[in-house]
Parts: C-alpha cells; sequence; structure tokens
C-alpha cells in the first residue's frame, strides 16, 4: 500500500518523495493505528491525509476549524484531479443535501466538515450512510480545553466515531501542541499516546526577533516600506488597533488589507481575496485570520502587539516562510500588552482556565525579556530538545556586550523579600525607585532599607528589569486577579552571591524629542541613503548617532567627525548628505543652536580629507554621470550630489544638461514659479522625488 501512496504522491502532487515525518505518518495510517501528527506549519500536514484518503477505499471526513482553510484545500485537490468538496455555513441548505447525496454515490473521495455540523443528529445520520475509512481532525490542539483555541464542538468527534457502523482511523493533526494538550488530544480521540509522531517544531527558515523600547509604529513603517514587494501579515490584539494601523499604512501608500471578526462575511472574504491573489501585500488582522491560510510566499510575520500565548504567536508566526525560503517573525514588545492581554483573558476566559492562561500569559512575557536563543525558548516550551542555538534570532545576533547586574538583581530580590513576597512588579518597582505613591507610603514601604535604592531608574525601566529576571526565572510569578511576585531558590543563589546575573548592555543616548523636525529630517536622509543602498536604516546611523547630530549640530567635516557612531568611512560616505541637510535646516531656523561645546584641538579626531568634493569634480568632467560616479567612488549618489553643488558654490563649471533631464524643466520652471528662488526645500515639496536638490540647484544658477 505505501508503493501506491508514493505513486500517488507523484502522479497528483508531483513530489518525487515525502518529507520528514510524512512517510511515517503515512505508514502508521496505512497500518490501521490510530495517529496523532506534531509537525510544524509548511511541514506539509495535509499530504499525511489527503494521500491516505486516495489509497484507502470510501470517503475521508476532514473535519476543519475555517471556512478560508476549507475552500483553499478542497480548490487545491481539485486543481490536481482529486474529487472534493466542503459542507459548511457558506453553501445552502440545498447545496449541502445535494454534497451529501454525491458523496453517497461515491463522488467524493475527501469531504471537508465544520465541527459544528457535528452537533446535528441529523448530519451524522447521514455520515453513518457513507463508507469512511478516515477521520482526519485538523487543527487538533482546538480538542483540547488547555489549548489556545479552544473550540467545544470538537468534543462532538468521539461521538462521530463511535456512532458509525464501523470504526474509521482516525488521524489528529496540529502544528502547536504543548505535551499537556498532546495528552488531551490522546485522551478525548482514545488514540494511544505512542502513536504520537513529532517532527519537532524547530523552522530552521525562519528568524524571530524581539523589538522593545522603540516607537512601535515608526519602525513597523519603515519595515515594511523596507519590504514593501514583500507578502507580510501584521497582527494586532484588538480589532480597534487593527482599523488605526490600516488607516494609517494606506495613507503610507501600502497596498494593505485587514482582517477582524468585526467585520461581515463578505469584507472579509473580498479582504483574504485579495491577500491570497497578491493584490494586496501587507494583511493588518487579529487572530482570527490566518489559520489554515494557504498562502506560501508569506515573507515576514509582525506582532504589534504581544499575543497571549506561545501557541498562538507560533502558529501565527510560522504562517511566514511557508515555501522554505527565508523569513522574519518580529514581536514589538511593550509592557501595555500584558495588561490588553489581562483583560482579554478576564473577558473570554471561564473562571476555571484564567489561571492557566494568565500562566501562558506569564510564558509569553518571559519569551519576550530572555537573552537566550528566541528559537530555543520556543521549542523548549513545547517540550522538544532545545540544543544549540539557532544562531539566527535577534539574540543570537545580538553583538552587544554584557554586563554584570549581580548587585542591581540582589537589590530586586531583597525587596521583594523584604516586602513579604506578596506584591505585584509594579508596587515593587515603586519602592525600589522611591515612589511616593500613596499606597507605598500608608504601607510604610518609604521605611524599608531598599526603598529608593534604584532612584536613578525609572519606574518603567525597574519593571523591565524585574521582567528579565523573572524571564531569567530569579523571580517567581503567583498568578491570580492581582499577580504577585516572590523569589525562586535560583534568585536566593544570587542573593548569597553564589550565582551572577549578566545582561545585554544598554546604551544610554541624549534624548532629544520625537517631534524635533530636525531628528524627521534626518531621519529622511538617512532612508533614502539606506533605499539607495538597499540596506536597513540603522546601518547607515543609528537613531543615538542622530539624536547626537541634533544636539551638535555638525556644519562641517571636522565636526561631522565629533557626532558618536561615525568614523572616517561613514564620513566620506554619508556625511555631505548629512551636513548639507543642517545646513538648510540651521538656515530656515537661525534661532536653533548647538547644545554641546566644541571639542578643543588635543581631543578632535583625526581630520578628514577635505578636497573629496574635487576628486568628484574630475570624475564629472571625465563625462562620467553620478550614478557611475557613485559607483566608481564607492559613495551613495547623494554624496556625489552634494559635492557637486559645493564645486558650484566654489565658483567651478557645471553644465546643467549633464544634470537634469529635459523632461523636469517644465516642472522646475512651474515649481519656482509657485514658491519663488529663495530656499530649496520648498521648491523640492512641489516636485517628484525623482527630482534631486542637485537639479534644483543647477537650475537656479544656470
Amino acid at each position: 500500500m505505501f508503493e501506491q501512496a508514493e505513486q500517488l504522491l507523484q502522479s497528483y502532487f508531483g513530489y518525487s518523495s515525502f518529507r520528514k515525518g510524512q512517510e511515517e505518518a503515512i505508514r502508521s495510517v496505512l497500518a490501521e493505528r490510530d495517529t496523532v501528527c506534531v509537525m510544524p506549519t509548511g511541514g506539509g500536514k495535509s499530504i499525511c491525509y489527503q494521500i491516505p484518503a486516495l489509497v484507502l477505499p470510501g470517503t475521508t471526513i476532514v473535519i476543519s476549524p475555517l471556512i478560508s482553510l476549507m475552500k483553499d484545500q478542497v480548490d487545491t485537490l481539485l486543481q490536481v484531479g482529486v474529487p472534493a468538496t466542503y459542507i459548511n455555513s457558506s453553501i445552502s441548505v440545498q447545496e449541502a443535501n445535494e454534497r451529501m447525496n454525491e458523496a453517497r454515490e461515491g463522488k467524493y473521495k475527501l469531504i471537508y466538515i465544520a465541527p459544528e455540523r457535528l452537533e446535528s443528529y441529523d448530519f451524522i445520520e447521514r455520515l453513518e450512510g457513507l463508507e469512511i475509512p478516515l477521520v482526519a481532525v485538523d487543527e487538533a490542539h482546538c480538542i483540547s480545553q488547555w489549548g489556545h483555541d479552544f473550540r467545544p464542538s470538537y468534543l462532538h468527534i468521539q461521538k462521530l466515531i463511535d456512532r458509525l457502523p464501523h470504526k474509521p482511523i482516525v488521524m489528529a493533526l496540529t502544528a502547536t501542541a504543548t505535551p499537556q494538550v498532546r495528552a488531551d488530544i490522546c485522551k478525548t480521540l482514545q488514540i494511544a499516546e505512542q502513536n504520537t509522531i513529532i517532527t519537532g517544531f524547530a523552522r530552521e527558515n525562519l528568524s524571530f526577533q524581539v523589538i522593545k523600547g522603540q516607537d512601535r509604529y515608526a519602525f513597523l513603517r519603515n519595515y515594511v516600506k523596507k519590504n514593501e514587494q514583500e507578502g507580510g501579515i501584521i497582527y494586532a490584539a484588538t480589532r480597534k488597533v487593527v482599523d488605526q494601523l490600516y488607516e494609517k499604512l494606506q495613507k503610507e501608500g501600502i497596498a494593505v488589507g485587514r482582517y477582524h471578526a468585526g467585520m461581515n462575511d463578505s469584507d472579509r472574504h473580498h479582504e483574504q481575496e485579495k491577500f491570497l491573489q497578491d493584490e494586496t501585500t501587507v494583511m493588518v488582522a487579529t487572530s482570527a485570520f490566518g489559520m489554515g491560510i494557504d498562502k506560501s510566499n508569506i515573507r515576514y510575520c509582525l506582532h504589534y502587539q504581544m499575543p497571549k500565548n506561545m501557541e498562538s504567536y507560533y502558529q501565527e508566526a510560522g504562517r511566514a516562510g511557508r515555501d522554505g525560503l527565508d523569513s522574519e517573525c518580529i514581536l514589538l514588545y511593550s509592557s501595555q500588552d500584558v495588561q490588553v492581554q489581562r483583560f482579554l483573558i478576564d473577558q473570554s476566559a471561564d473562571e476555571r482556565r484564567i489561571a492557566g492562561e494568565l500562566e501562558k500569559l506569564q510564558s509569553m512575557v518571559d519569551y519576550c525579556h530572555t537573552e537566550s536563543c528566541l528559537q530555543s525558548s520556543i521549542l523548549e516550551y513545547f517540550g522538544d530538545s532545545a540544543g544549540e542555538d539557532c544562531g539566527r534570532c535577534g539574540n543570537c545576533t545580538d553583538s552587544r556586550s554584557t554586563v554584570d547586574v549581580t548587585r542591581e538583581a540582589q537589590m530586586v530580590l531583597s525587596c521583594i523579600i523584604r516586602m513579604g513576597q506578596r506584591f505585584g512588579k509594579t508596587a515593587v518597582a515603586q519602592v525600589l525607585t522611591g515612589s511616593k505613591n500613596k499606597k507605598i507610603i500608608e504601607l510604610r514601604f518609604d521605611k524599608l532599607p531598599t526603598y529608593g535604592i534604584l532612584k536613578e531608574m525609572s519606574t518603567k525601566d525597574a519593571s523591565e528589569f524585574i521582567e528579565f529576571l523573572i524571564s531569567q526565572d530569579l523571580i517567581g510569578v503567583e498568578q491570580g486577579a492581582y499577580p504577585t511576585i516572590f523569589v525562586t531558590p535560583a534568585g536566593k543563589n544570587v542573593l548569597l552571591g553564589k550565582q551572577l546575573v549578566h545582561r545585554k548592555e544598554i546604551i544610554e543616548v541624549v534624548q532629544i524629542s520625537t517631534k524635533d523636525p530636525l531628528f524627521e529630517l534626518l531621519r529622511e536622509v538617512r532612508k533614502t541613503i539606506a533605499d539607495q543602498e538597499k540596506v536597513p536604516p540603522f546601518v547607515i546611523f543609528s537613531d543615538a548617532a542622530i539624536k547626537d547630530m541634533c544636539v551638535k549640530l555638525p556644519l562641517s567635516p571636522d565636526e561631522f567627525l565629533q557626532v558618536n557612531g561615525v568614523g572616517e568611512m561613514k564620513l566620506k560616505k554619508y556625511g555631505d548628505a548629512f551636513i548639507q541637510a543642517i545646513l538648510e535646516f540651521c538656515e530656515a531656523n537661525p534661532e536653533r543652536k548647538s547644545e554641546a561645546p566644541i571639542m578643543n584641538a588635543a581631543t578632535k579626531k583625526k581630520k578628514p580629507e577635505k578636497n573629496s568634493h574635487l576628486e568628484t569634480y574630475e570624475l564629472f568632467k571625465e563625462g562620467l554621470s553620478v550614478s557611475e560616479i557613485a559607483k566608481k567612488r564607492e559613495m551613495v549618489t547623494s554624496t556625489i550630489e552634494n559635492h557637486i553643488m559645493q564645486c558650484m558654490d566654489q565658483g567651478m563649471d557645471i553644465d546643467w544638461t549633464d544634470i537634469i533631464p529635459s523632461e523636469y524643466v517644465p516642472l522646475l520652471e512651474q515649481a519656482v514659479e509657485a514658491v519663488g528662488r529663495e530656499k530649496l526645500k520648498p521648491i523640492k515639496e512641489q516636485l517628484p522625488k525623482e527630482v534631486s536638490y542637485l537639479m534644483i540647484k543647477v537650475f537656479l544658477n544656470k
């Protein structure tokens, strides 16, 4: 029988061999063993029941939780010539009856049904009239009350199995199941636990990253724009945030769609189809979107807010890179996410399950604060052997040095003990930072020796440090309506000096308001250069370097070298573009003054070569274009353009016909007539982005 399965794989699906785990699962089913198959998203679970369905006589029943999943699967099967259909709420009663009649005539090899159908006595009675050799339970974690997406209707599956005249083989499939959930699946569906096939949870083509302490929307916008040709999903926790992100990205000119349960069926279907057809590249959605979406070319999954548990996160993130190509999974963390998820848990879970859901939420918070390998942290959660670090995730590739924070950790742990180990993270952070909060004073915590010992930190920073210690298992969390924290055995070892604590170094920078117009202008310059070089903006200069430029206002190469993060090479490649932008800004805003003292001669860095623009001029006179000079000199085009403008300022001869394409001349004339000739920026704002400052300056001087 297995030889037949291999032939069918080749003839119907075009593969010469099964993937890891598929062969073992199919052999198990063909040997008439009930089987649980745990395989990561993109691992090819559907083949595990579709091939046996073709081998075995009769009609296989596939229980699937989402209409979109059924339609995608059936459309794919029909395309390769496998007779299949689905029965769910998207079709009329008449259509459902017609399909059941056709099934009784043996027309279909697979029928996909929604689990809610099993609540109907009449429907089960009609299934009893079919020859059913196999029942496949997709997204089987939905059967467990300890799973992240419990569906009560899944509990009716065993009733169907018991009612069928001949017991079918049962196959349960899922991508995300903890040991507890796997045990629950086996118990509910009466499958021997030794018949569980696990291929491993690792996805070697995915790189994971957690971003903390940044403007989330700014990161999202820049990321999406940088990858605007790639398909991606952005997950948010609430419908309101989905709508907000959708509207903002739409205004940015992004081809974006949205999906959440507050939309009507027609609108959701329309948005989903546009995404599947690559008419939109980005989908902003709640967790209502994605289960079973068979789109293989999703290059990234970006979580704008932290999900409530690891099961949800790994399943959603796992929708990236189903084609096996490298893809990114990024989680943008904010401490506010914890409160949002606690609220959602309180609203959706019954009292019996709340404690378990809060424990899962804490595991998710730990993940966001760990400095260990992120992939290994995920595998460990699912009971998979972590093995070696992945070498790809944000933590594995983080080049920052570590600092010893044992002393600060001891202060926190001591404070928790002195407070009786019966208060939450926020209260402890307030005591440590010397808060004058009324409750802290009433409880006389201001009299503790640990009161204010971390007063150099903000309460937020102290809370994040506590979260880090929780992720290192030095502090435990007692869940409940008001979670409290306590010192673990490992934490006690730290207190006793038996164990050190290290944390990645945090770089302190001069804080400049993000509303600073110069900061925004320089970020635009950085983005332009980054786009030209096809690298992330922070590779050009970090935000810390740009903020330092805003403080020091460097107006010459010497002064630019004094900016933190600027070396000789970056000065050579990018200095002119940034200096020119700062010069223009200072001309327009004469009240803006440097906030940093000028270095004396003894502390200045080595002076750069000042005649770089002359080298550019020589090449320009030889007839090379701006882009050719940039390539030859290994500089970005904006720097070369600035060199030419510098030459013009020094009275050197520049032929404007070599600079301005003829089609832009009328546009330049109109712009100058509209806003005058005094400043370059107002003219630039009237023109297409292809028209550079160099073209404007040459036009004004011709």
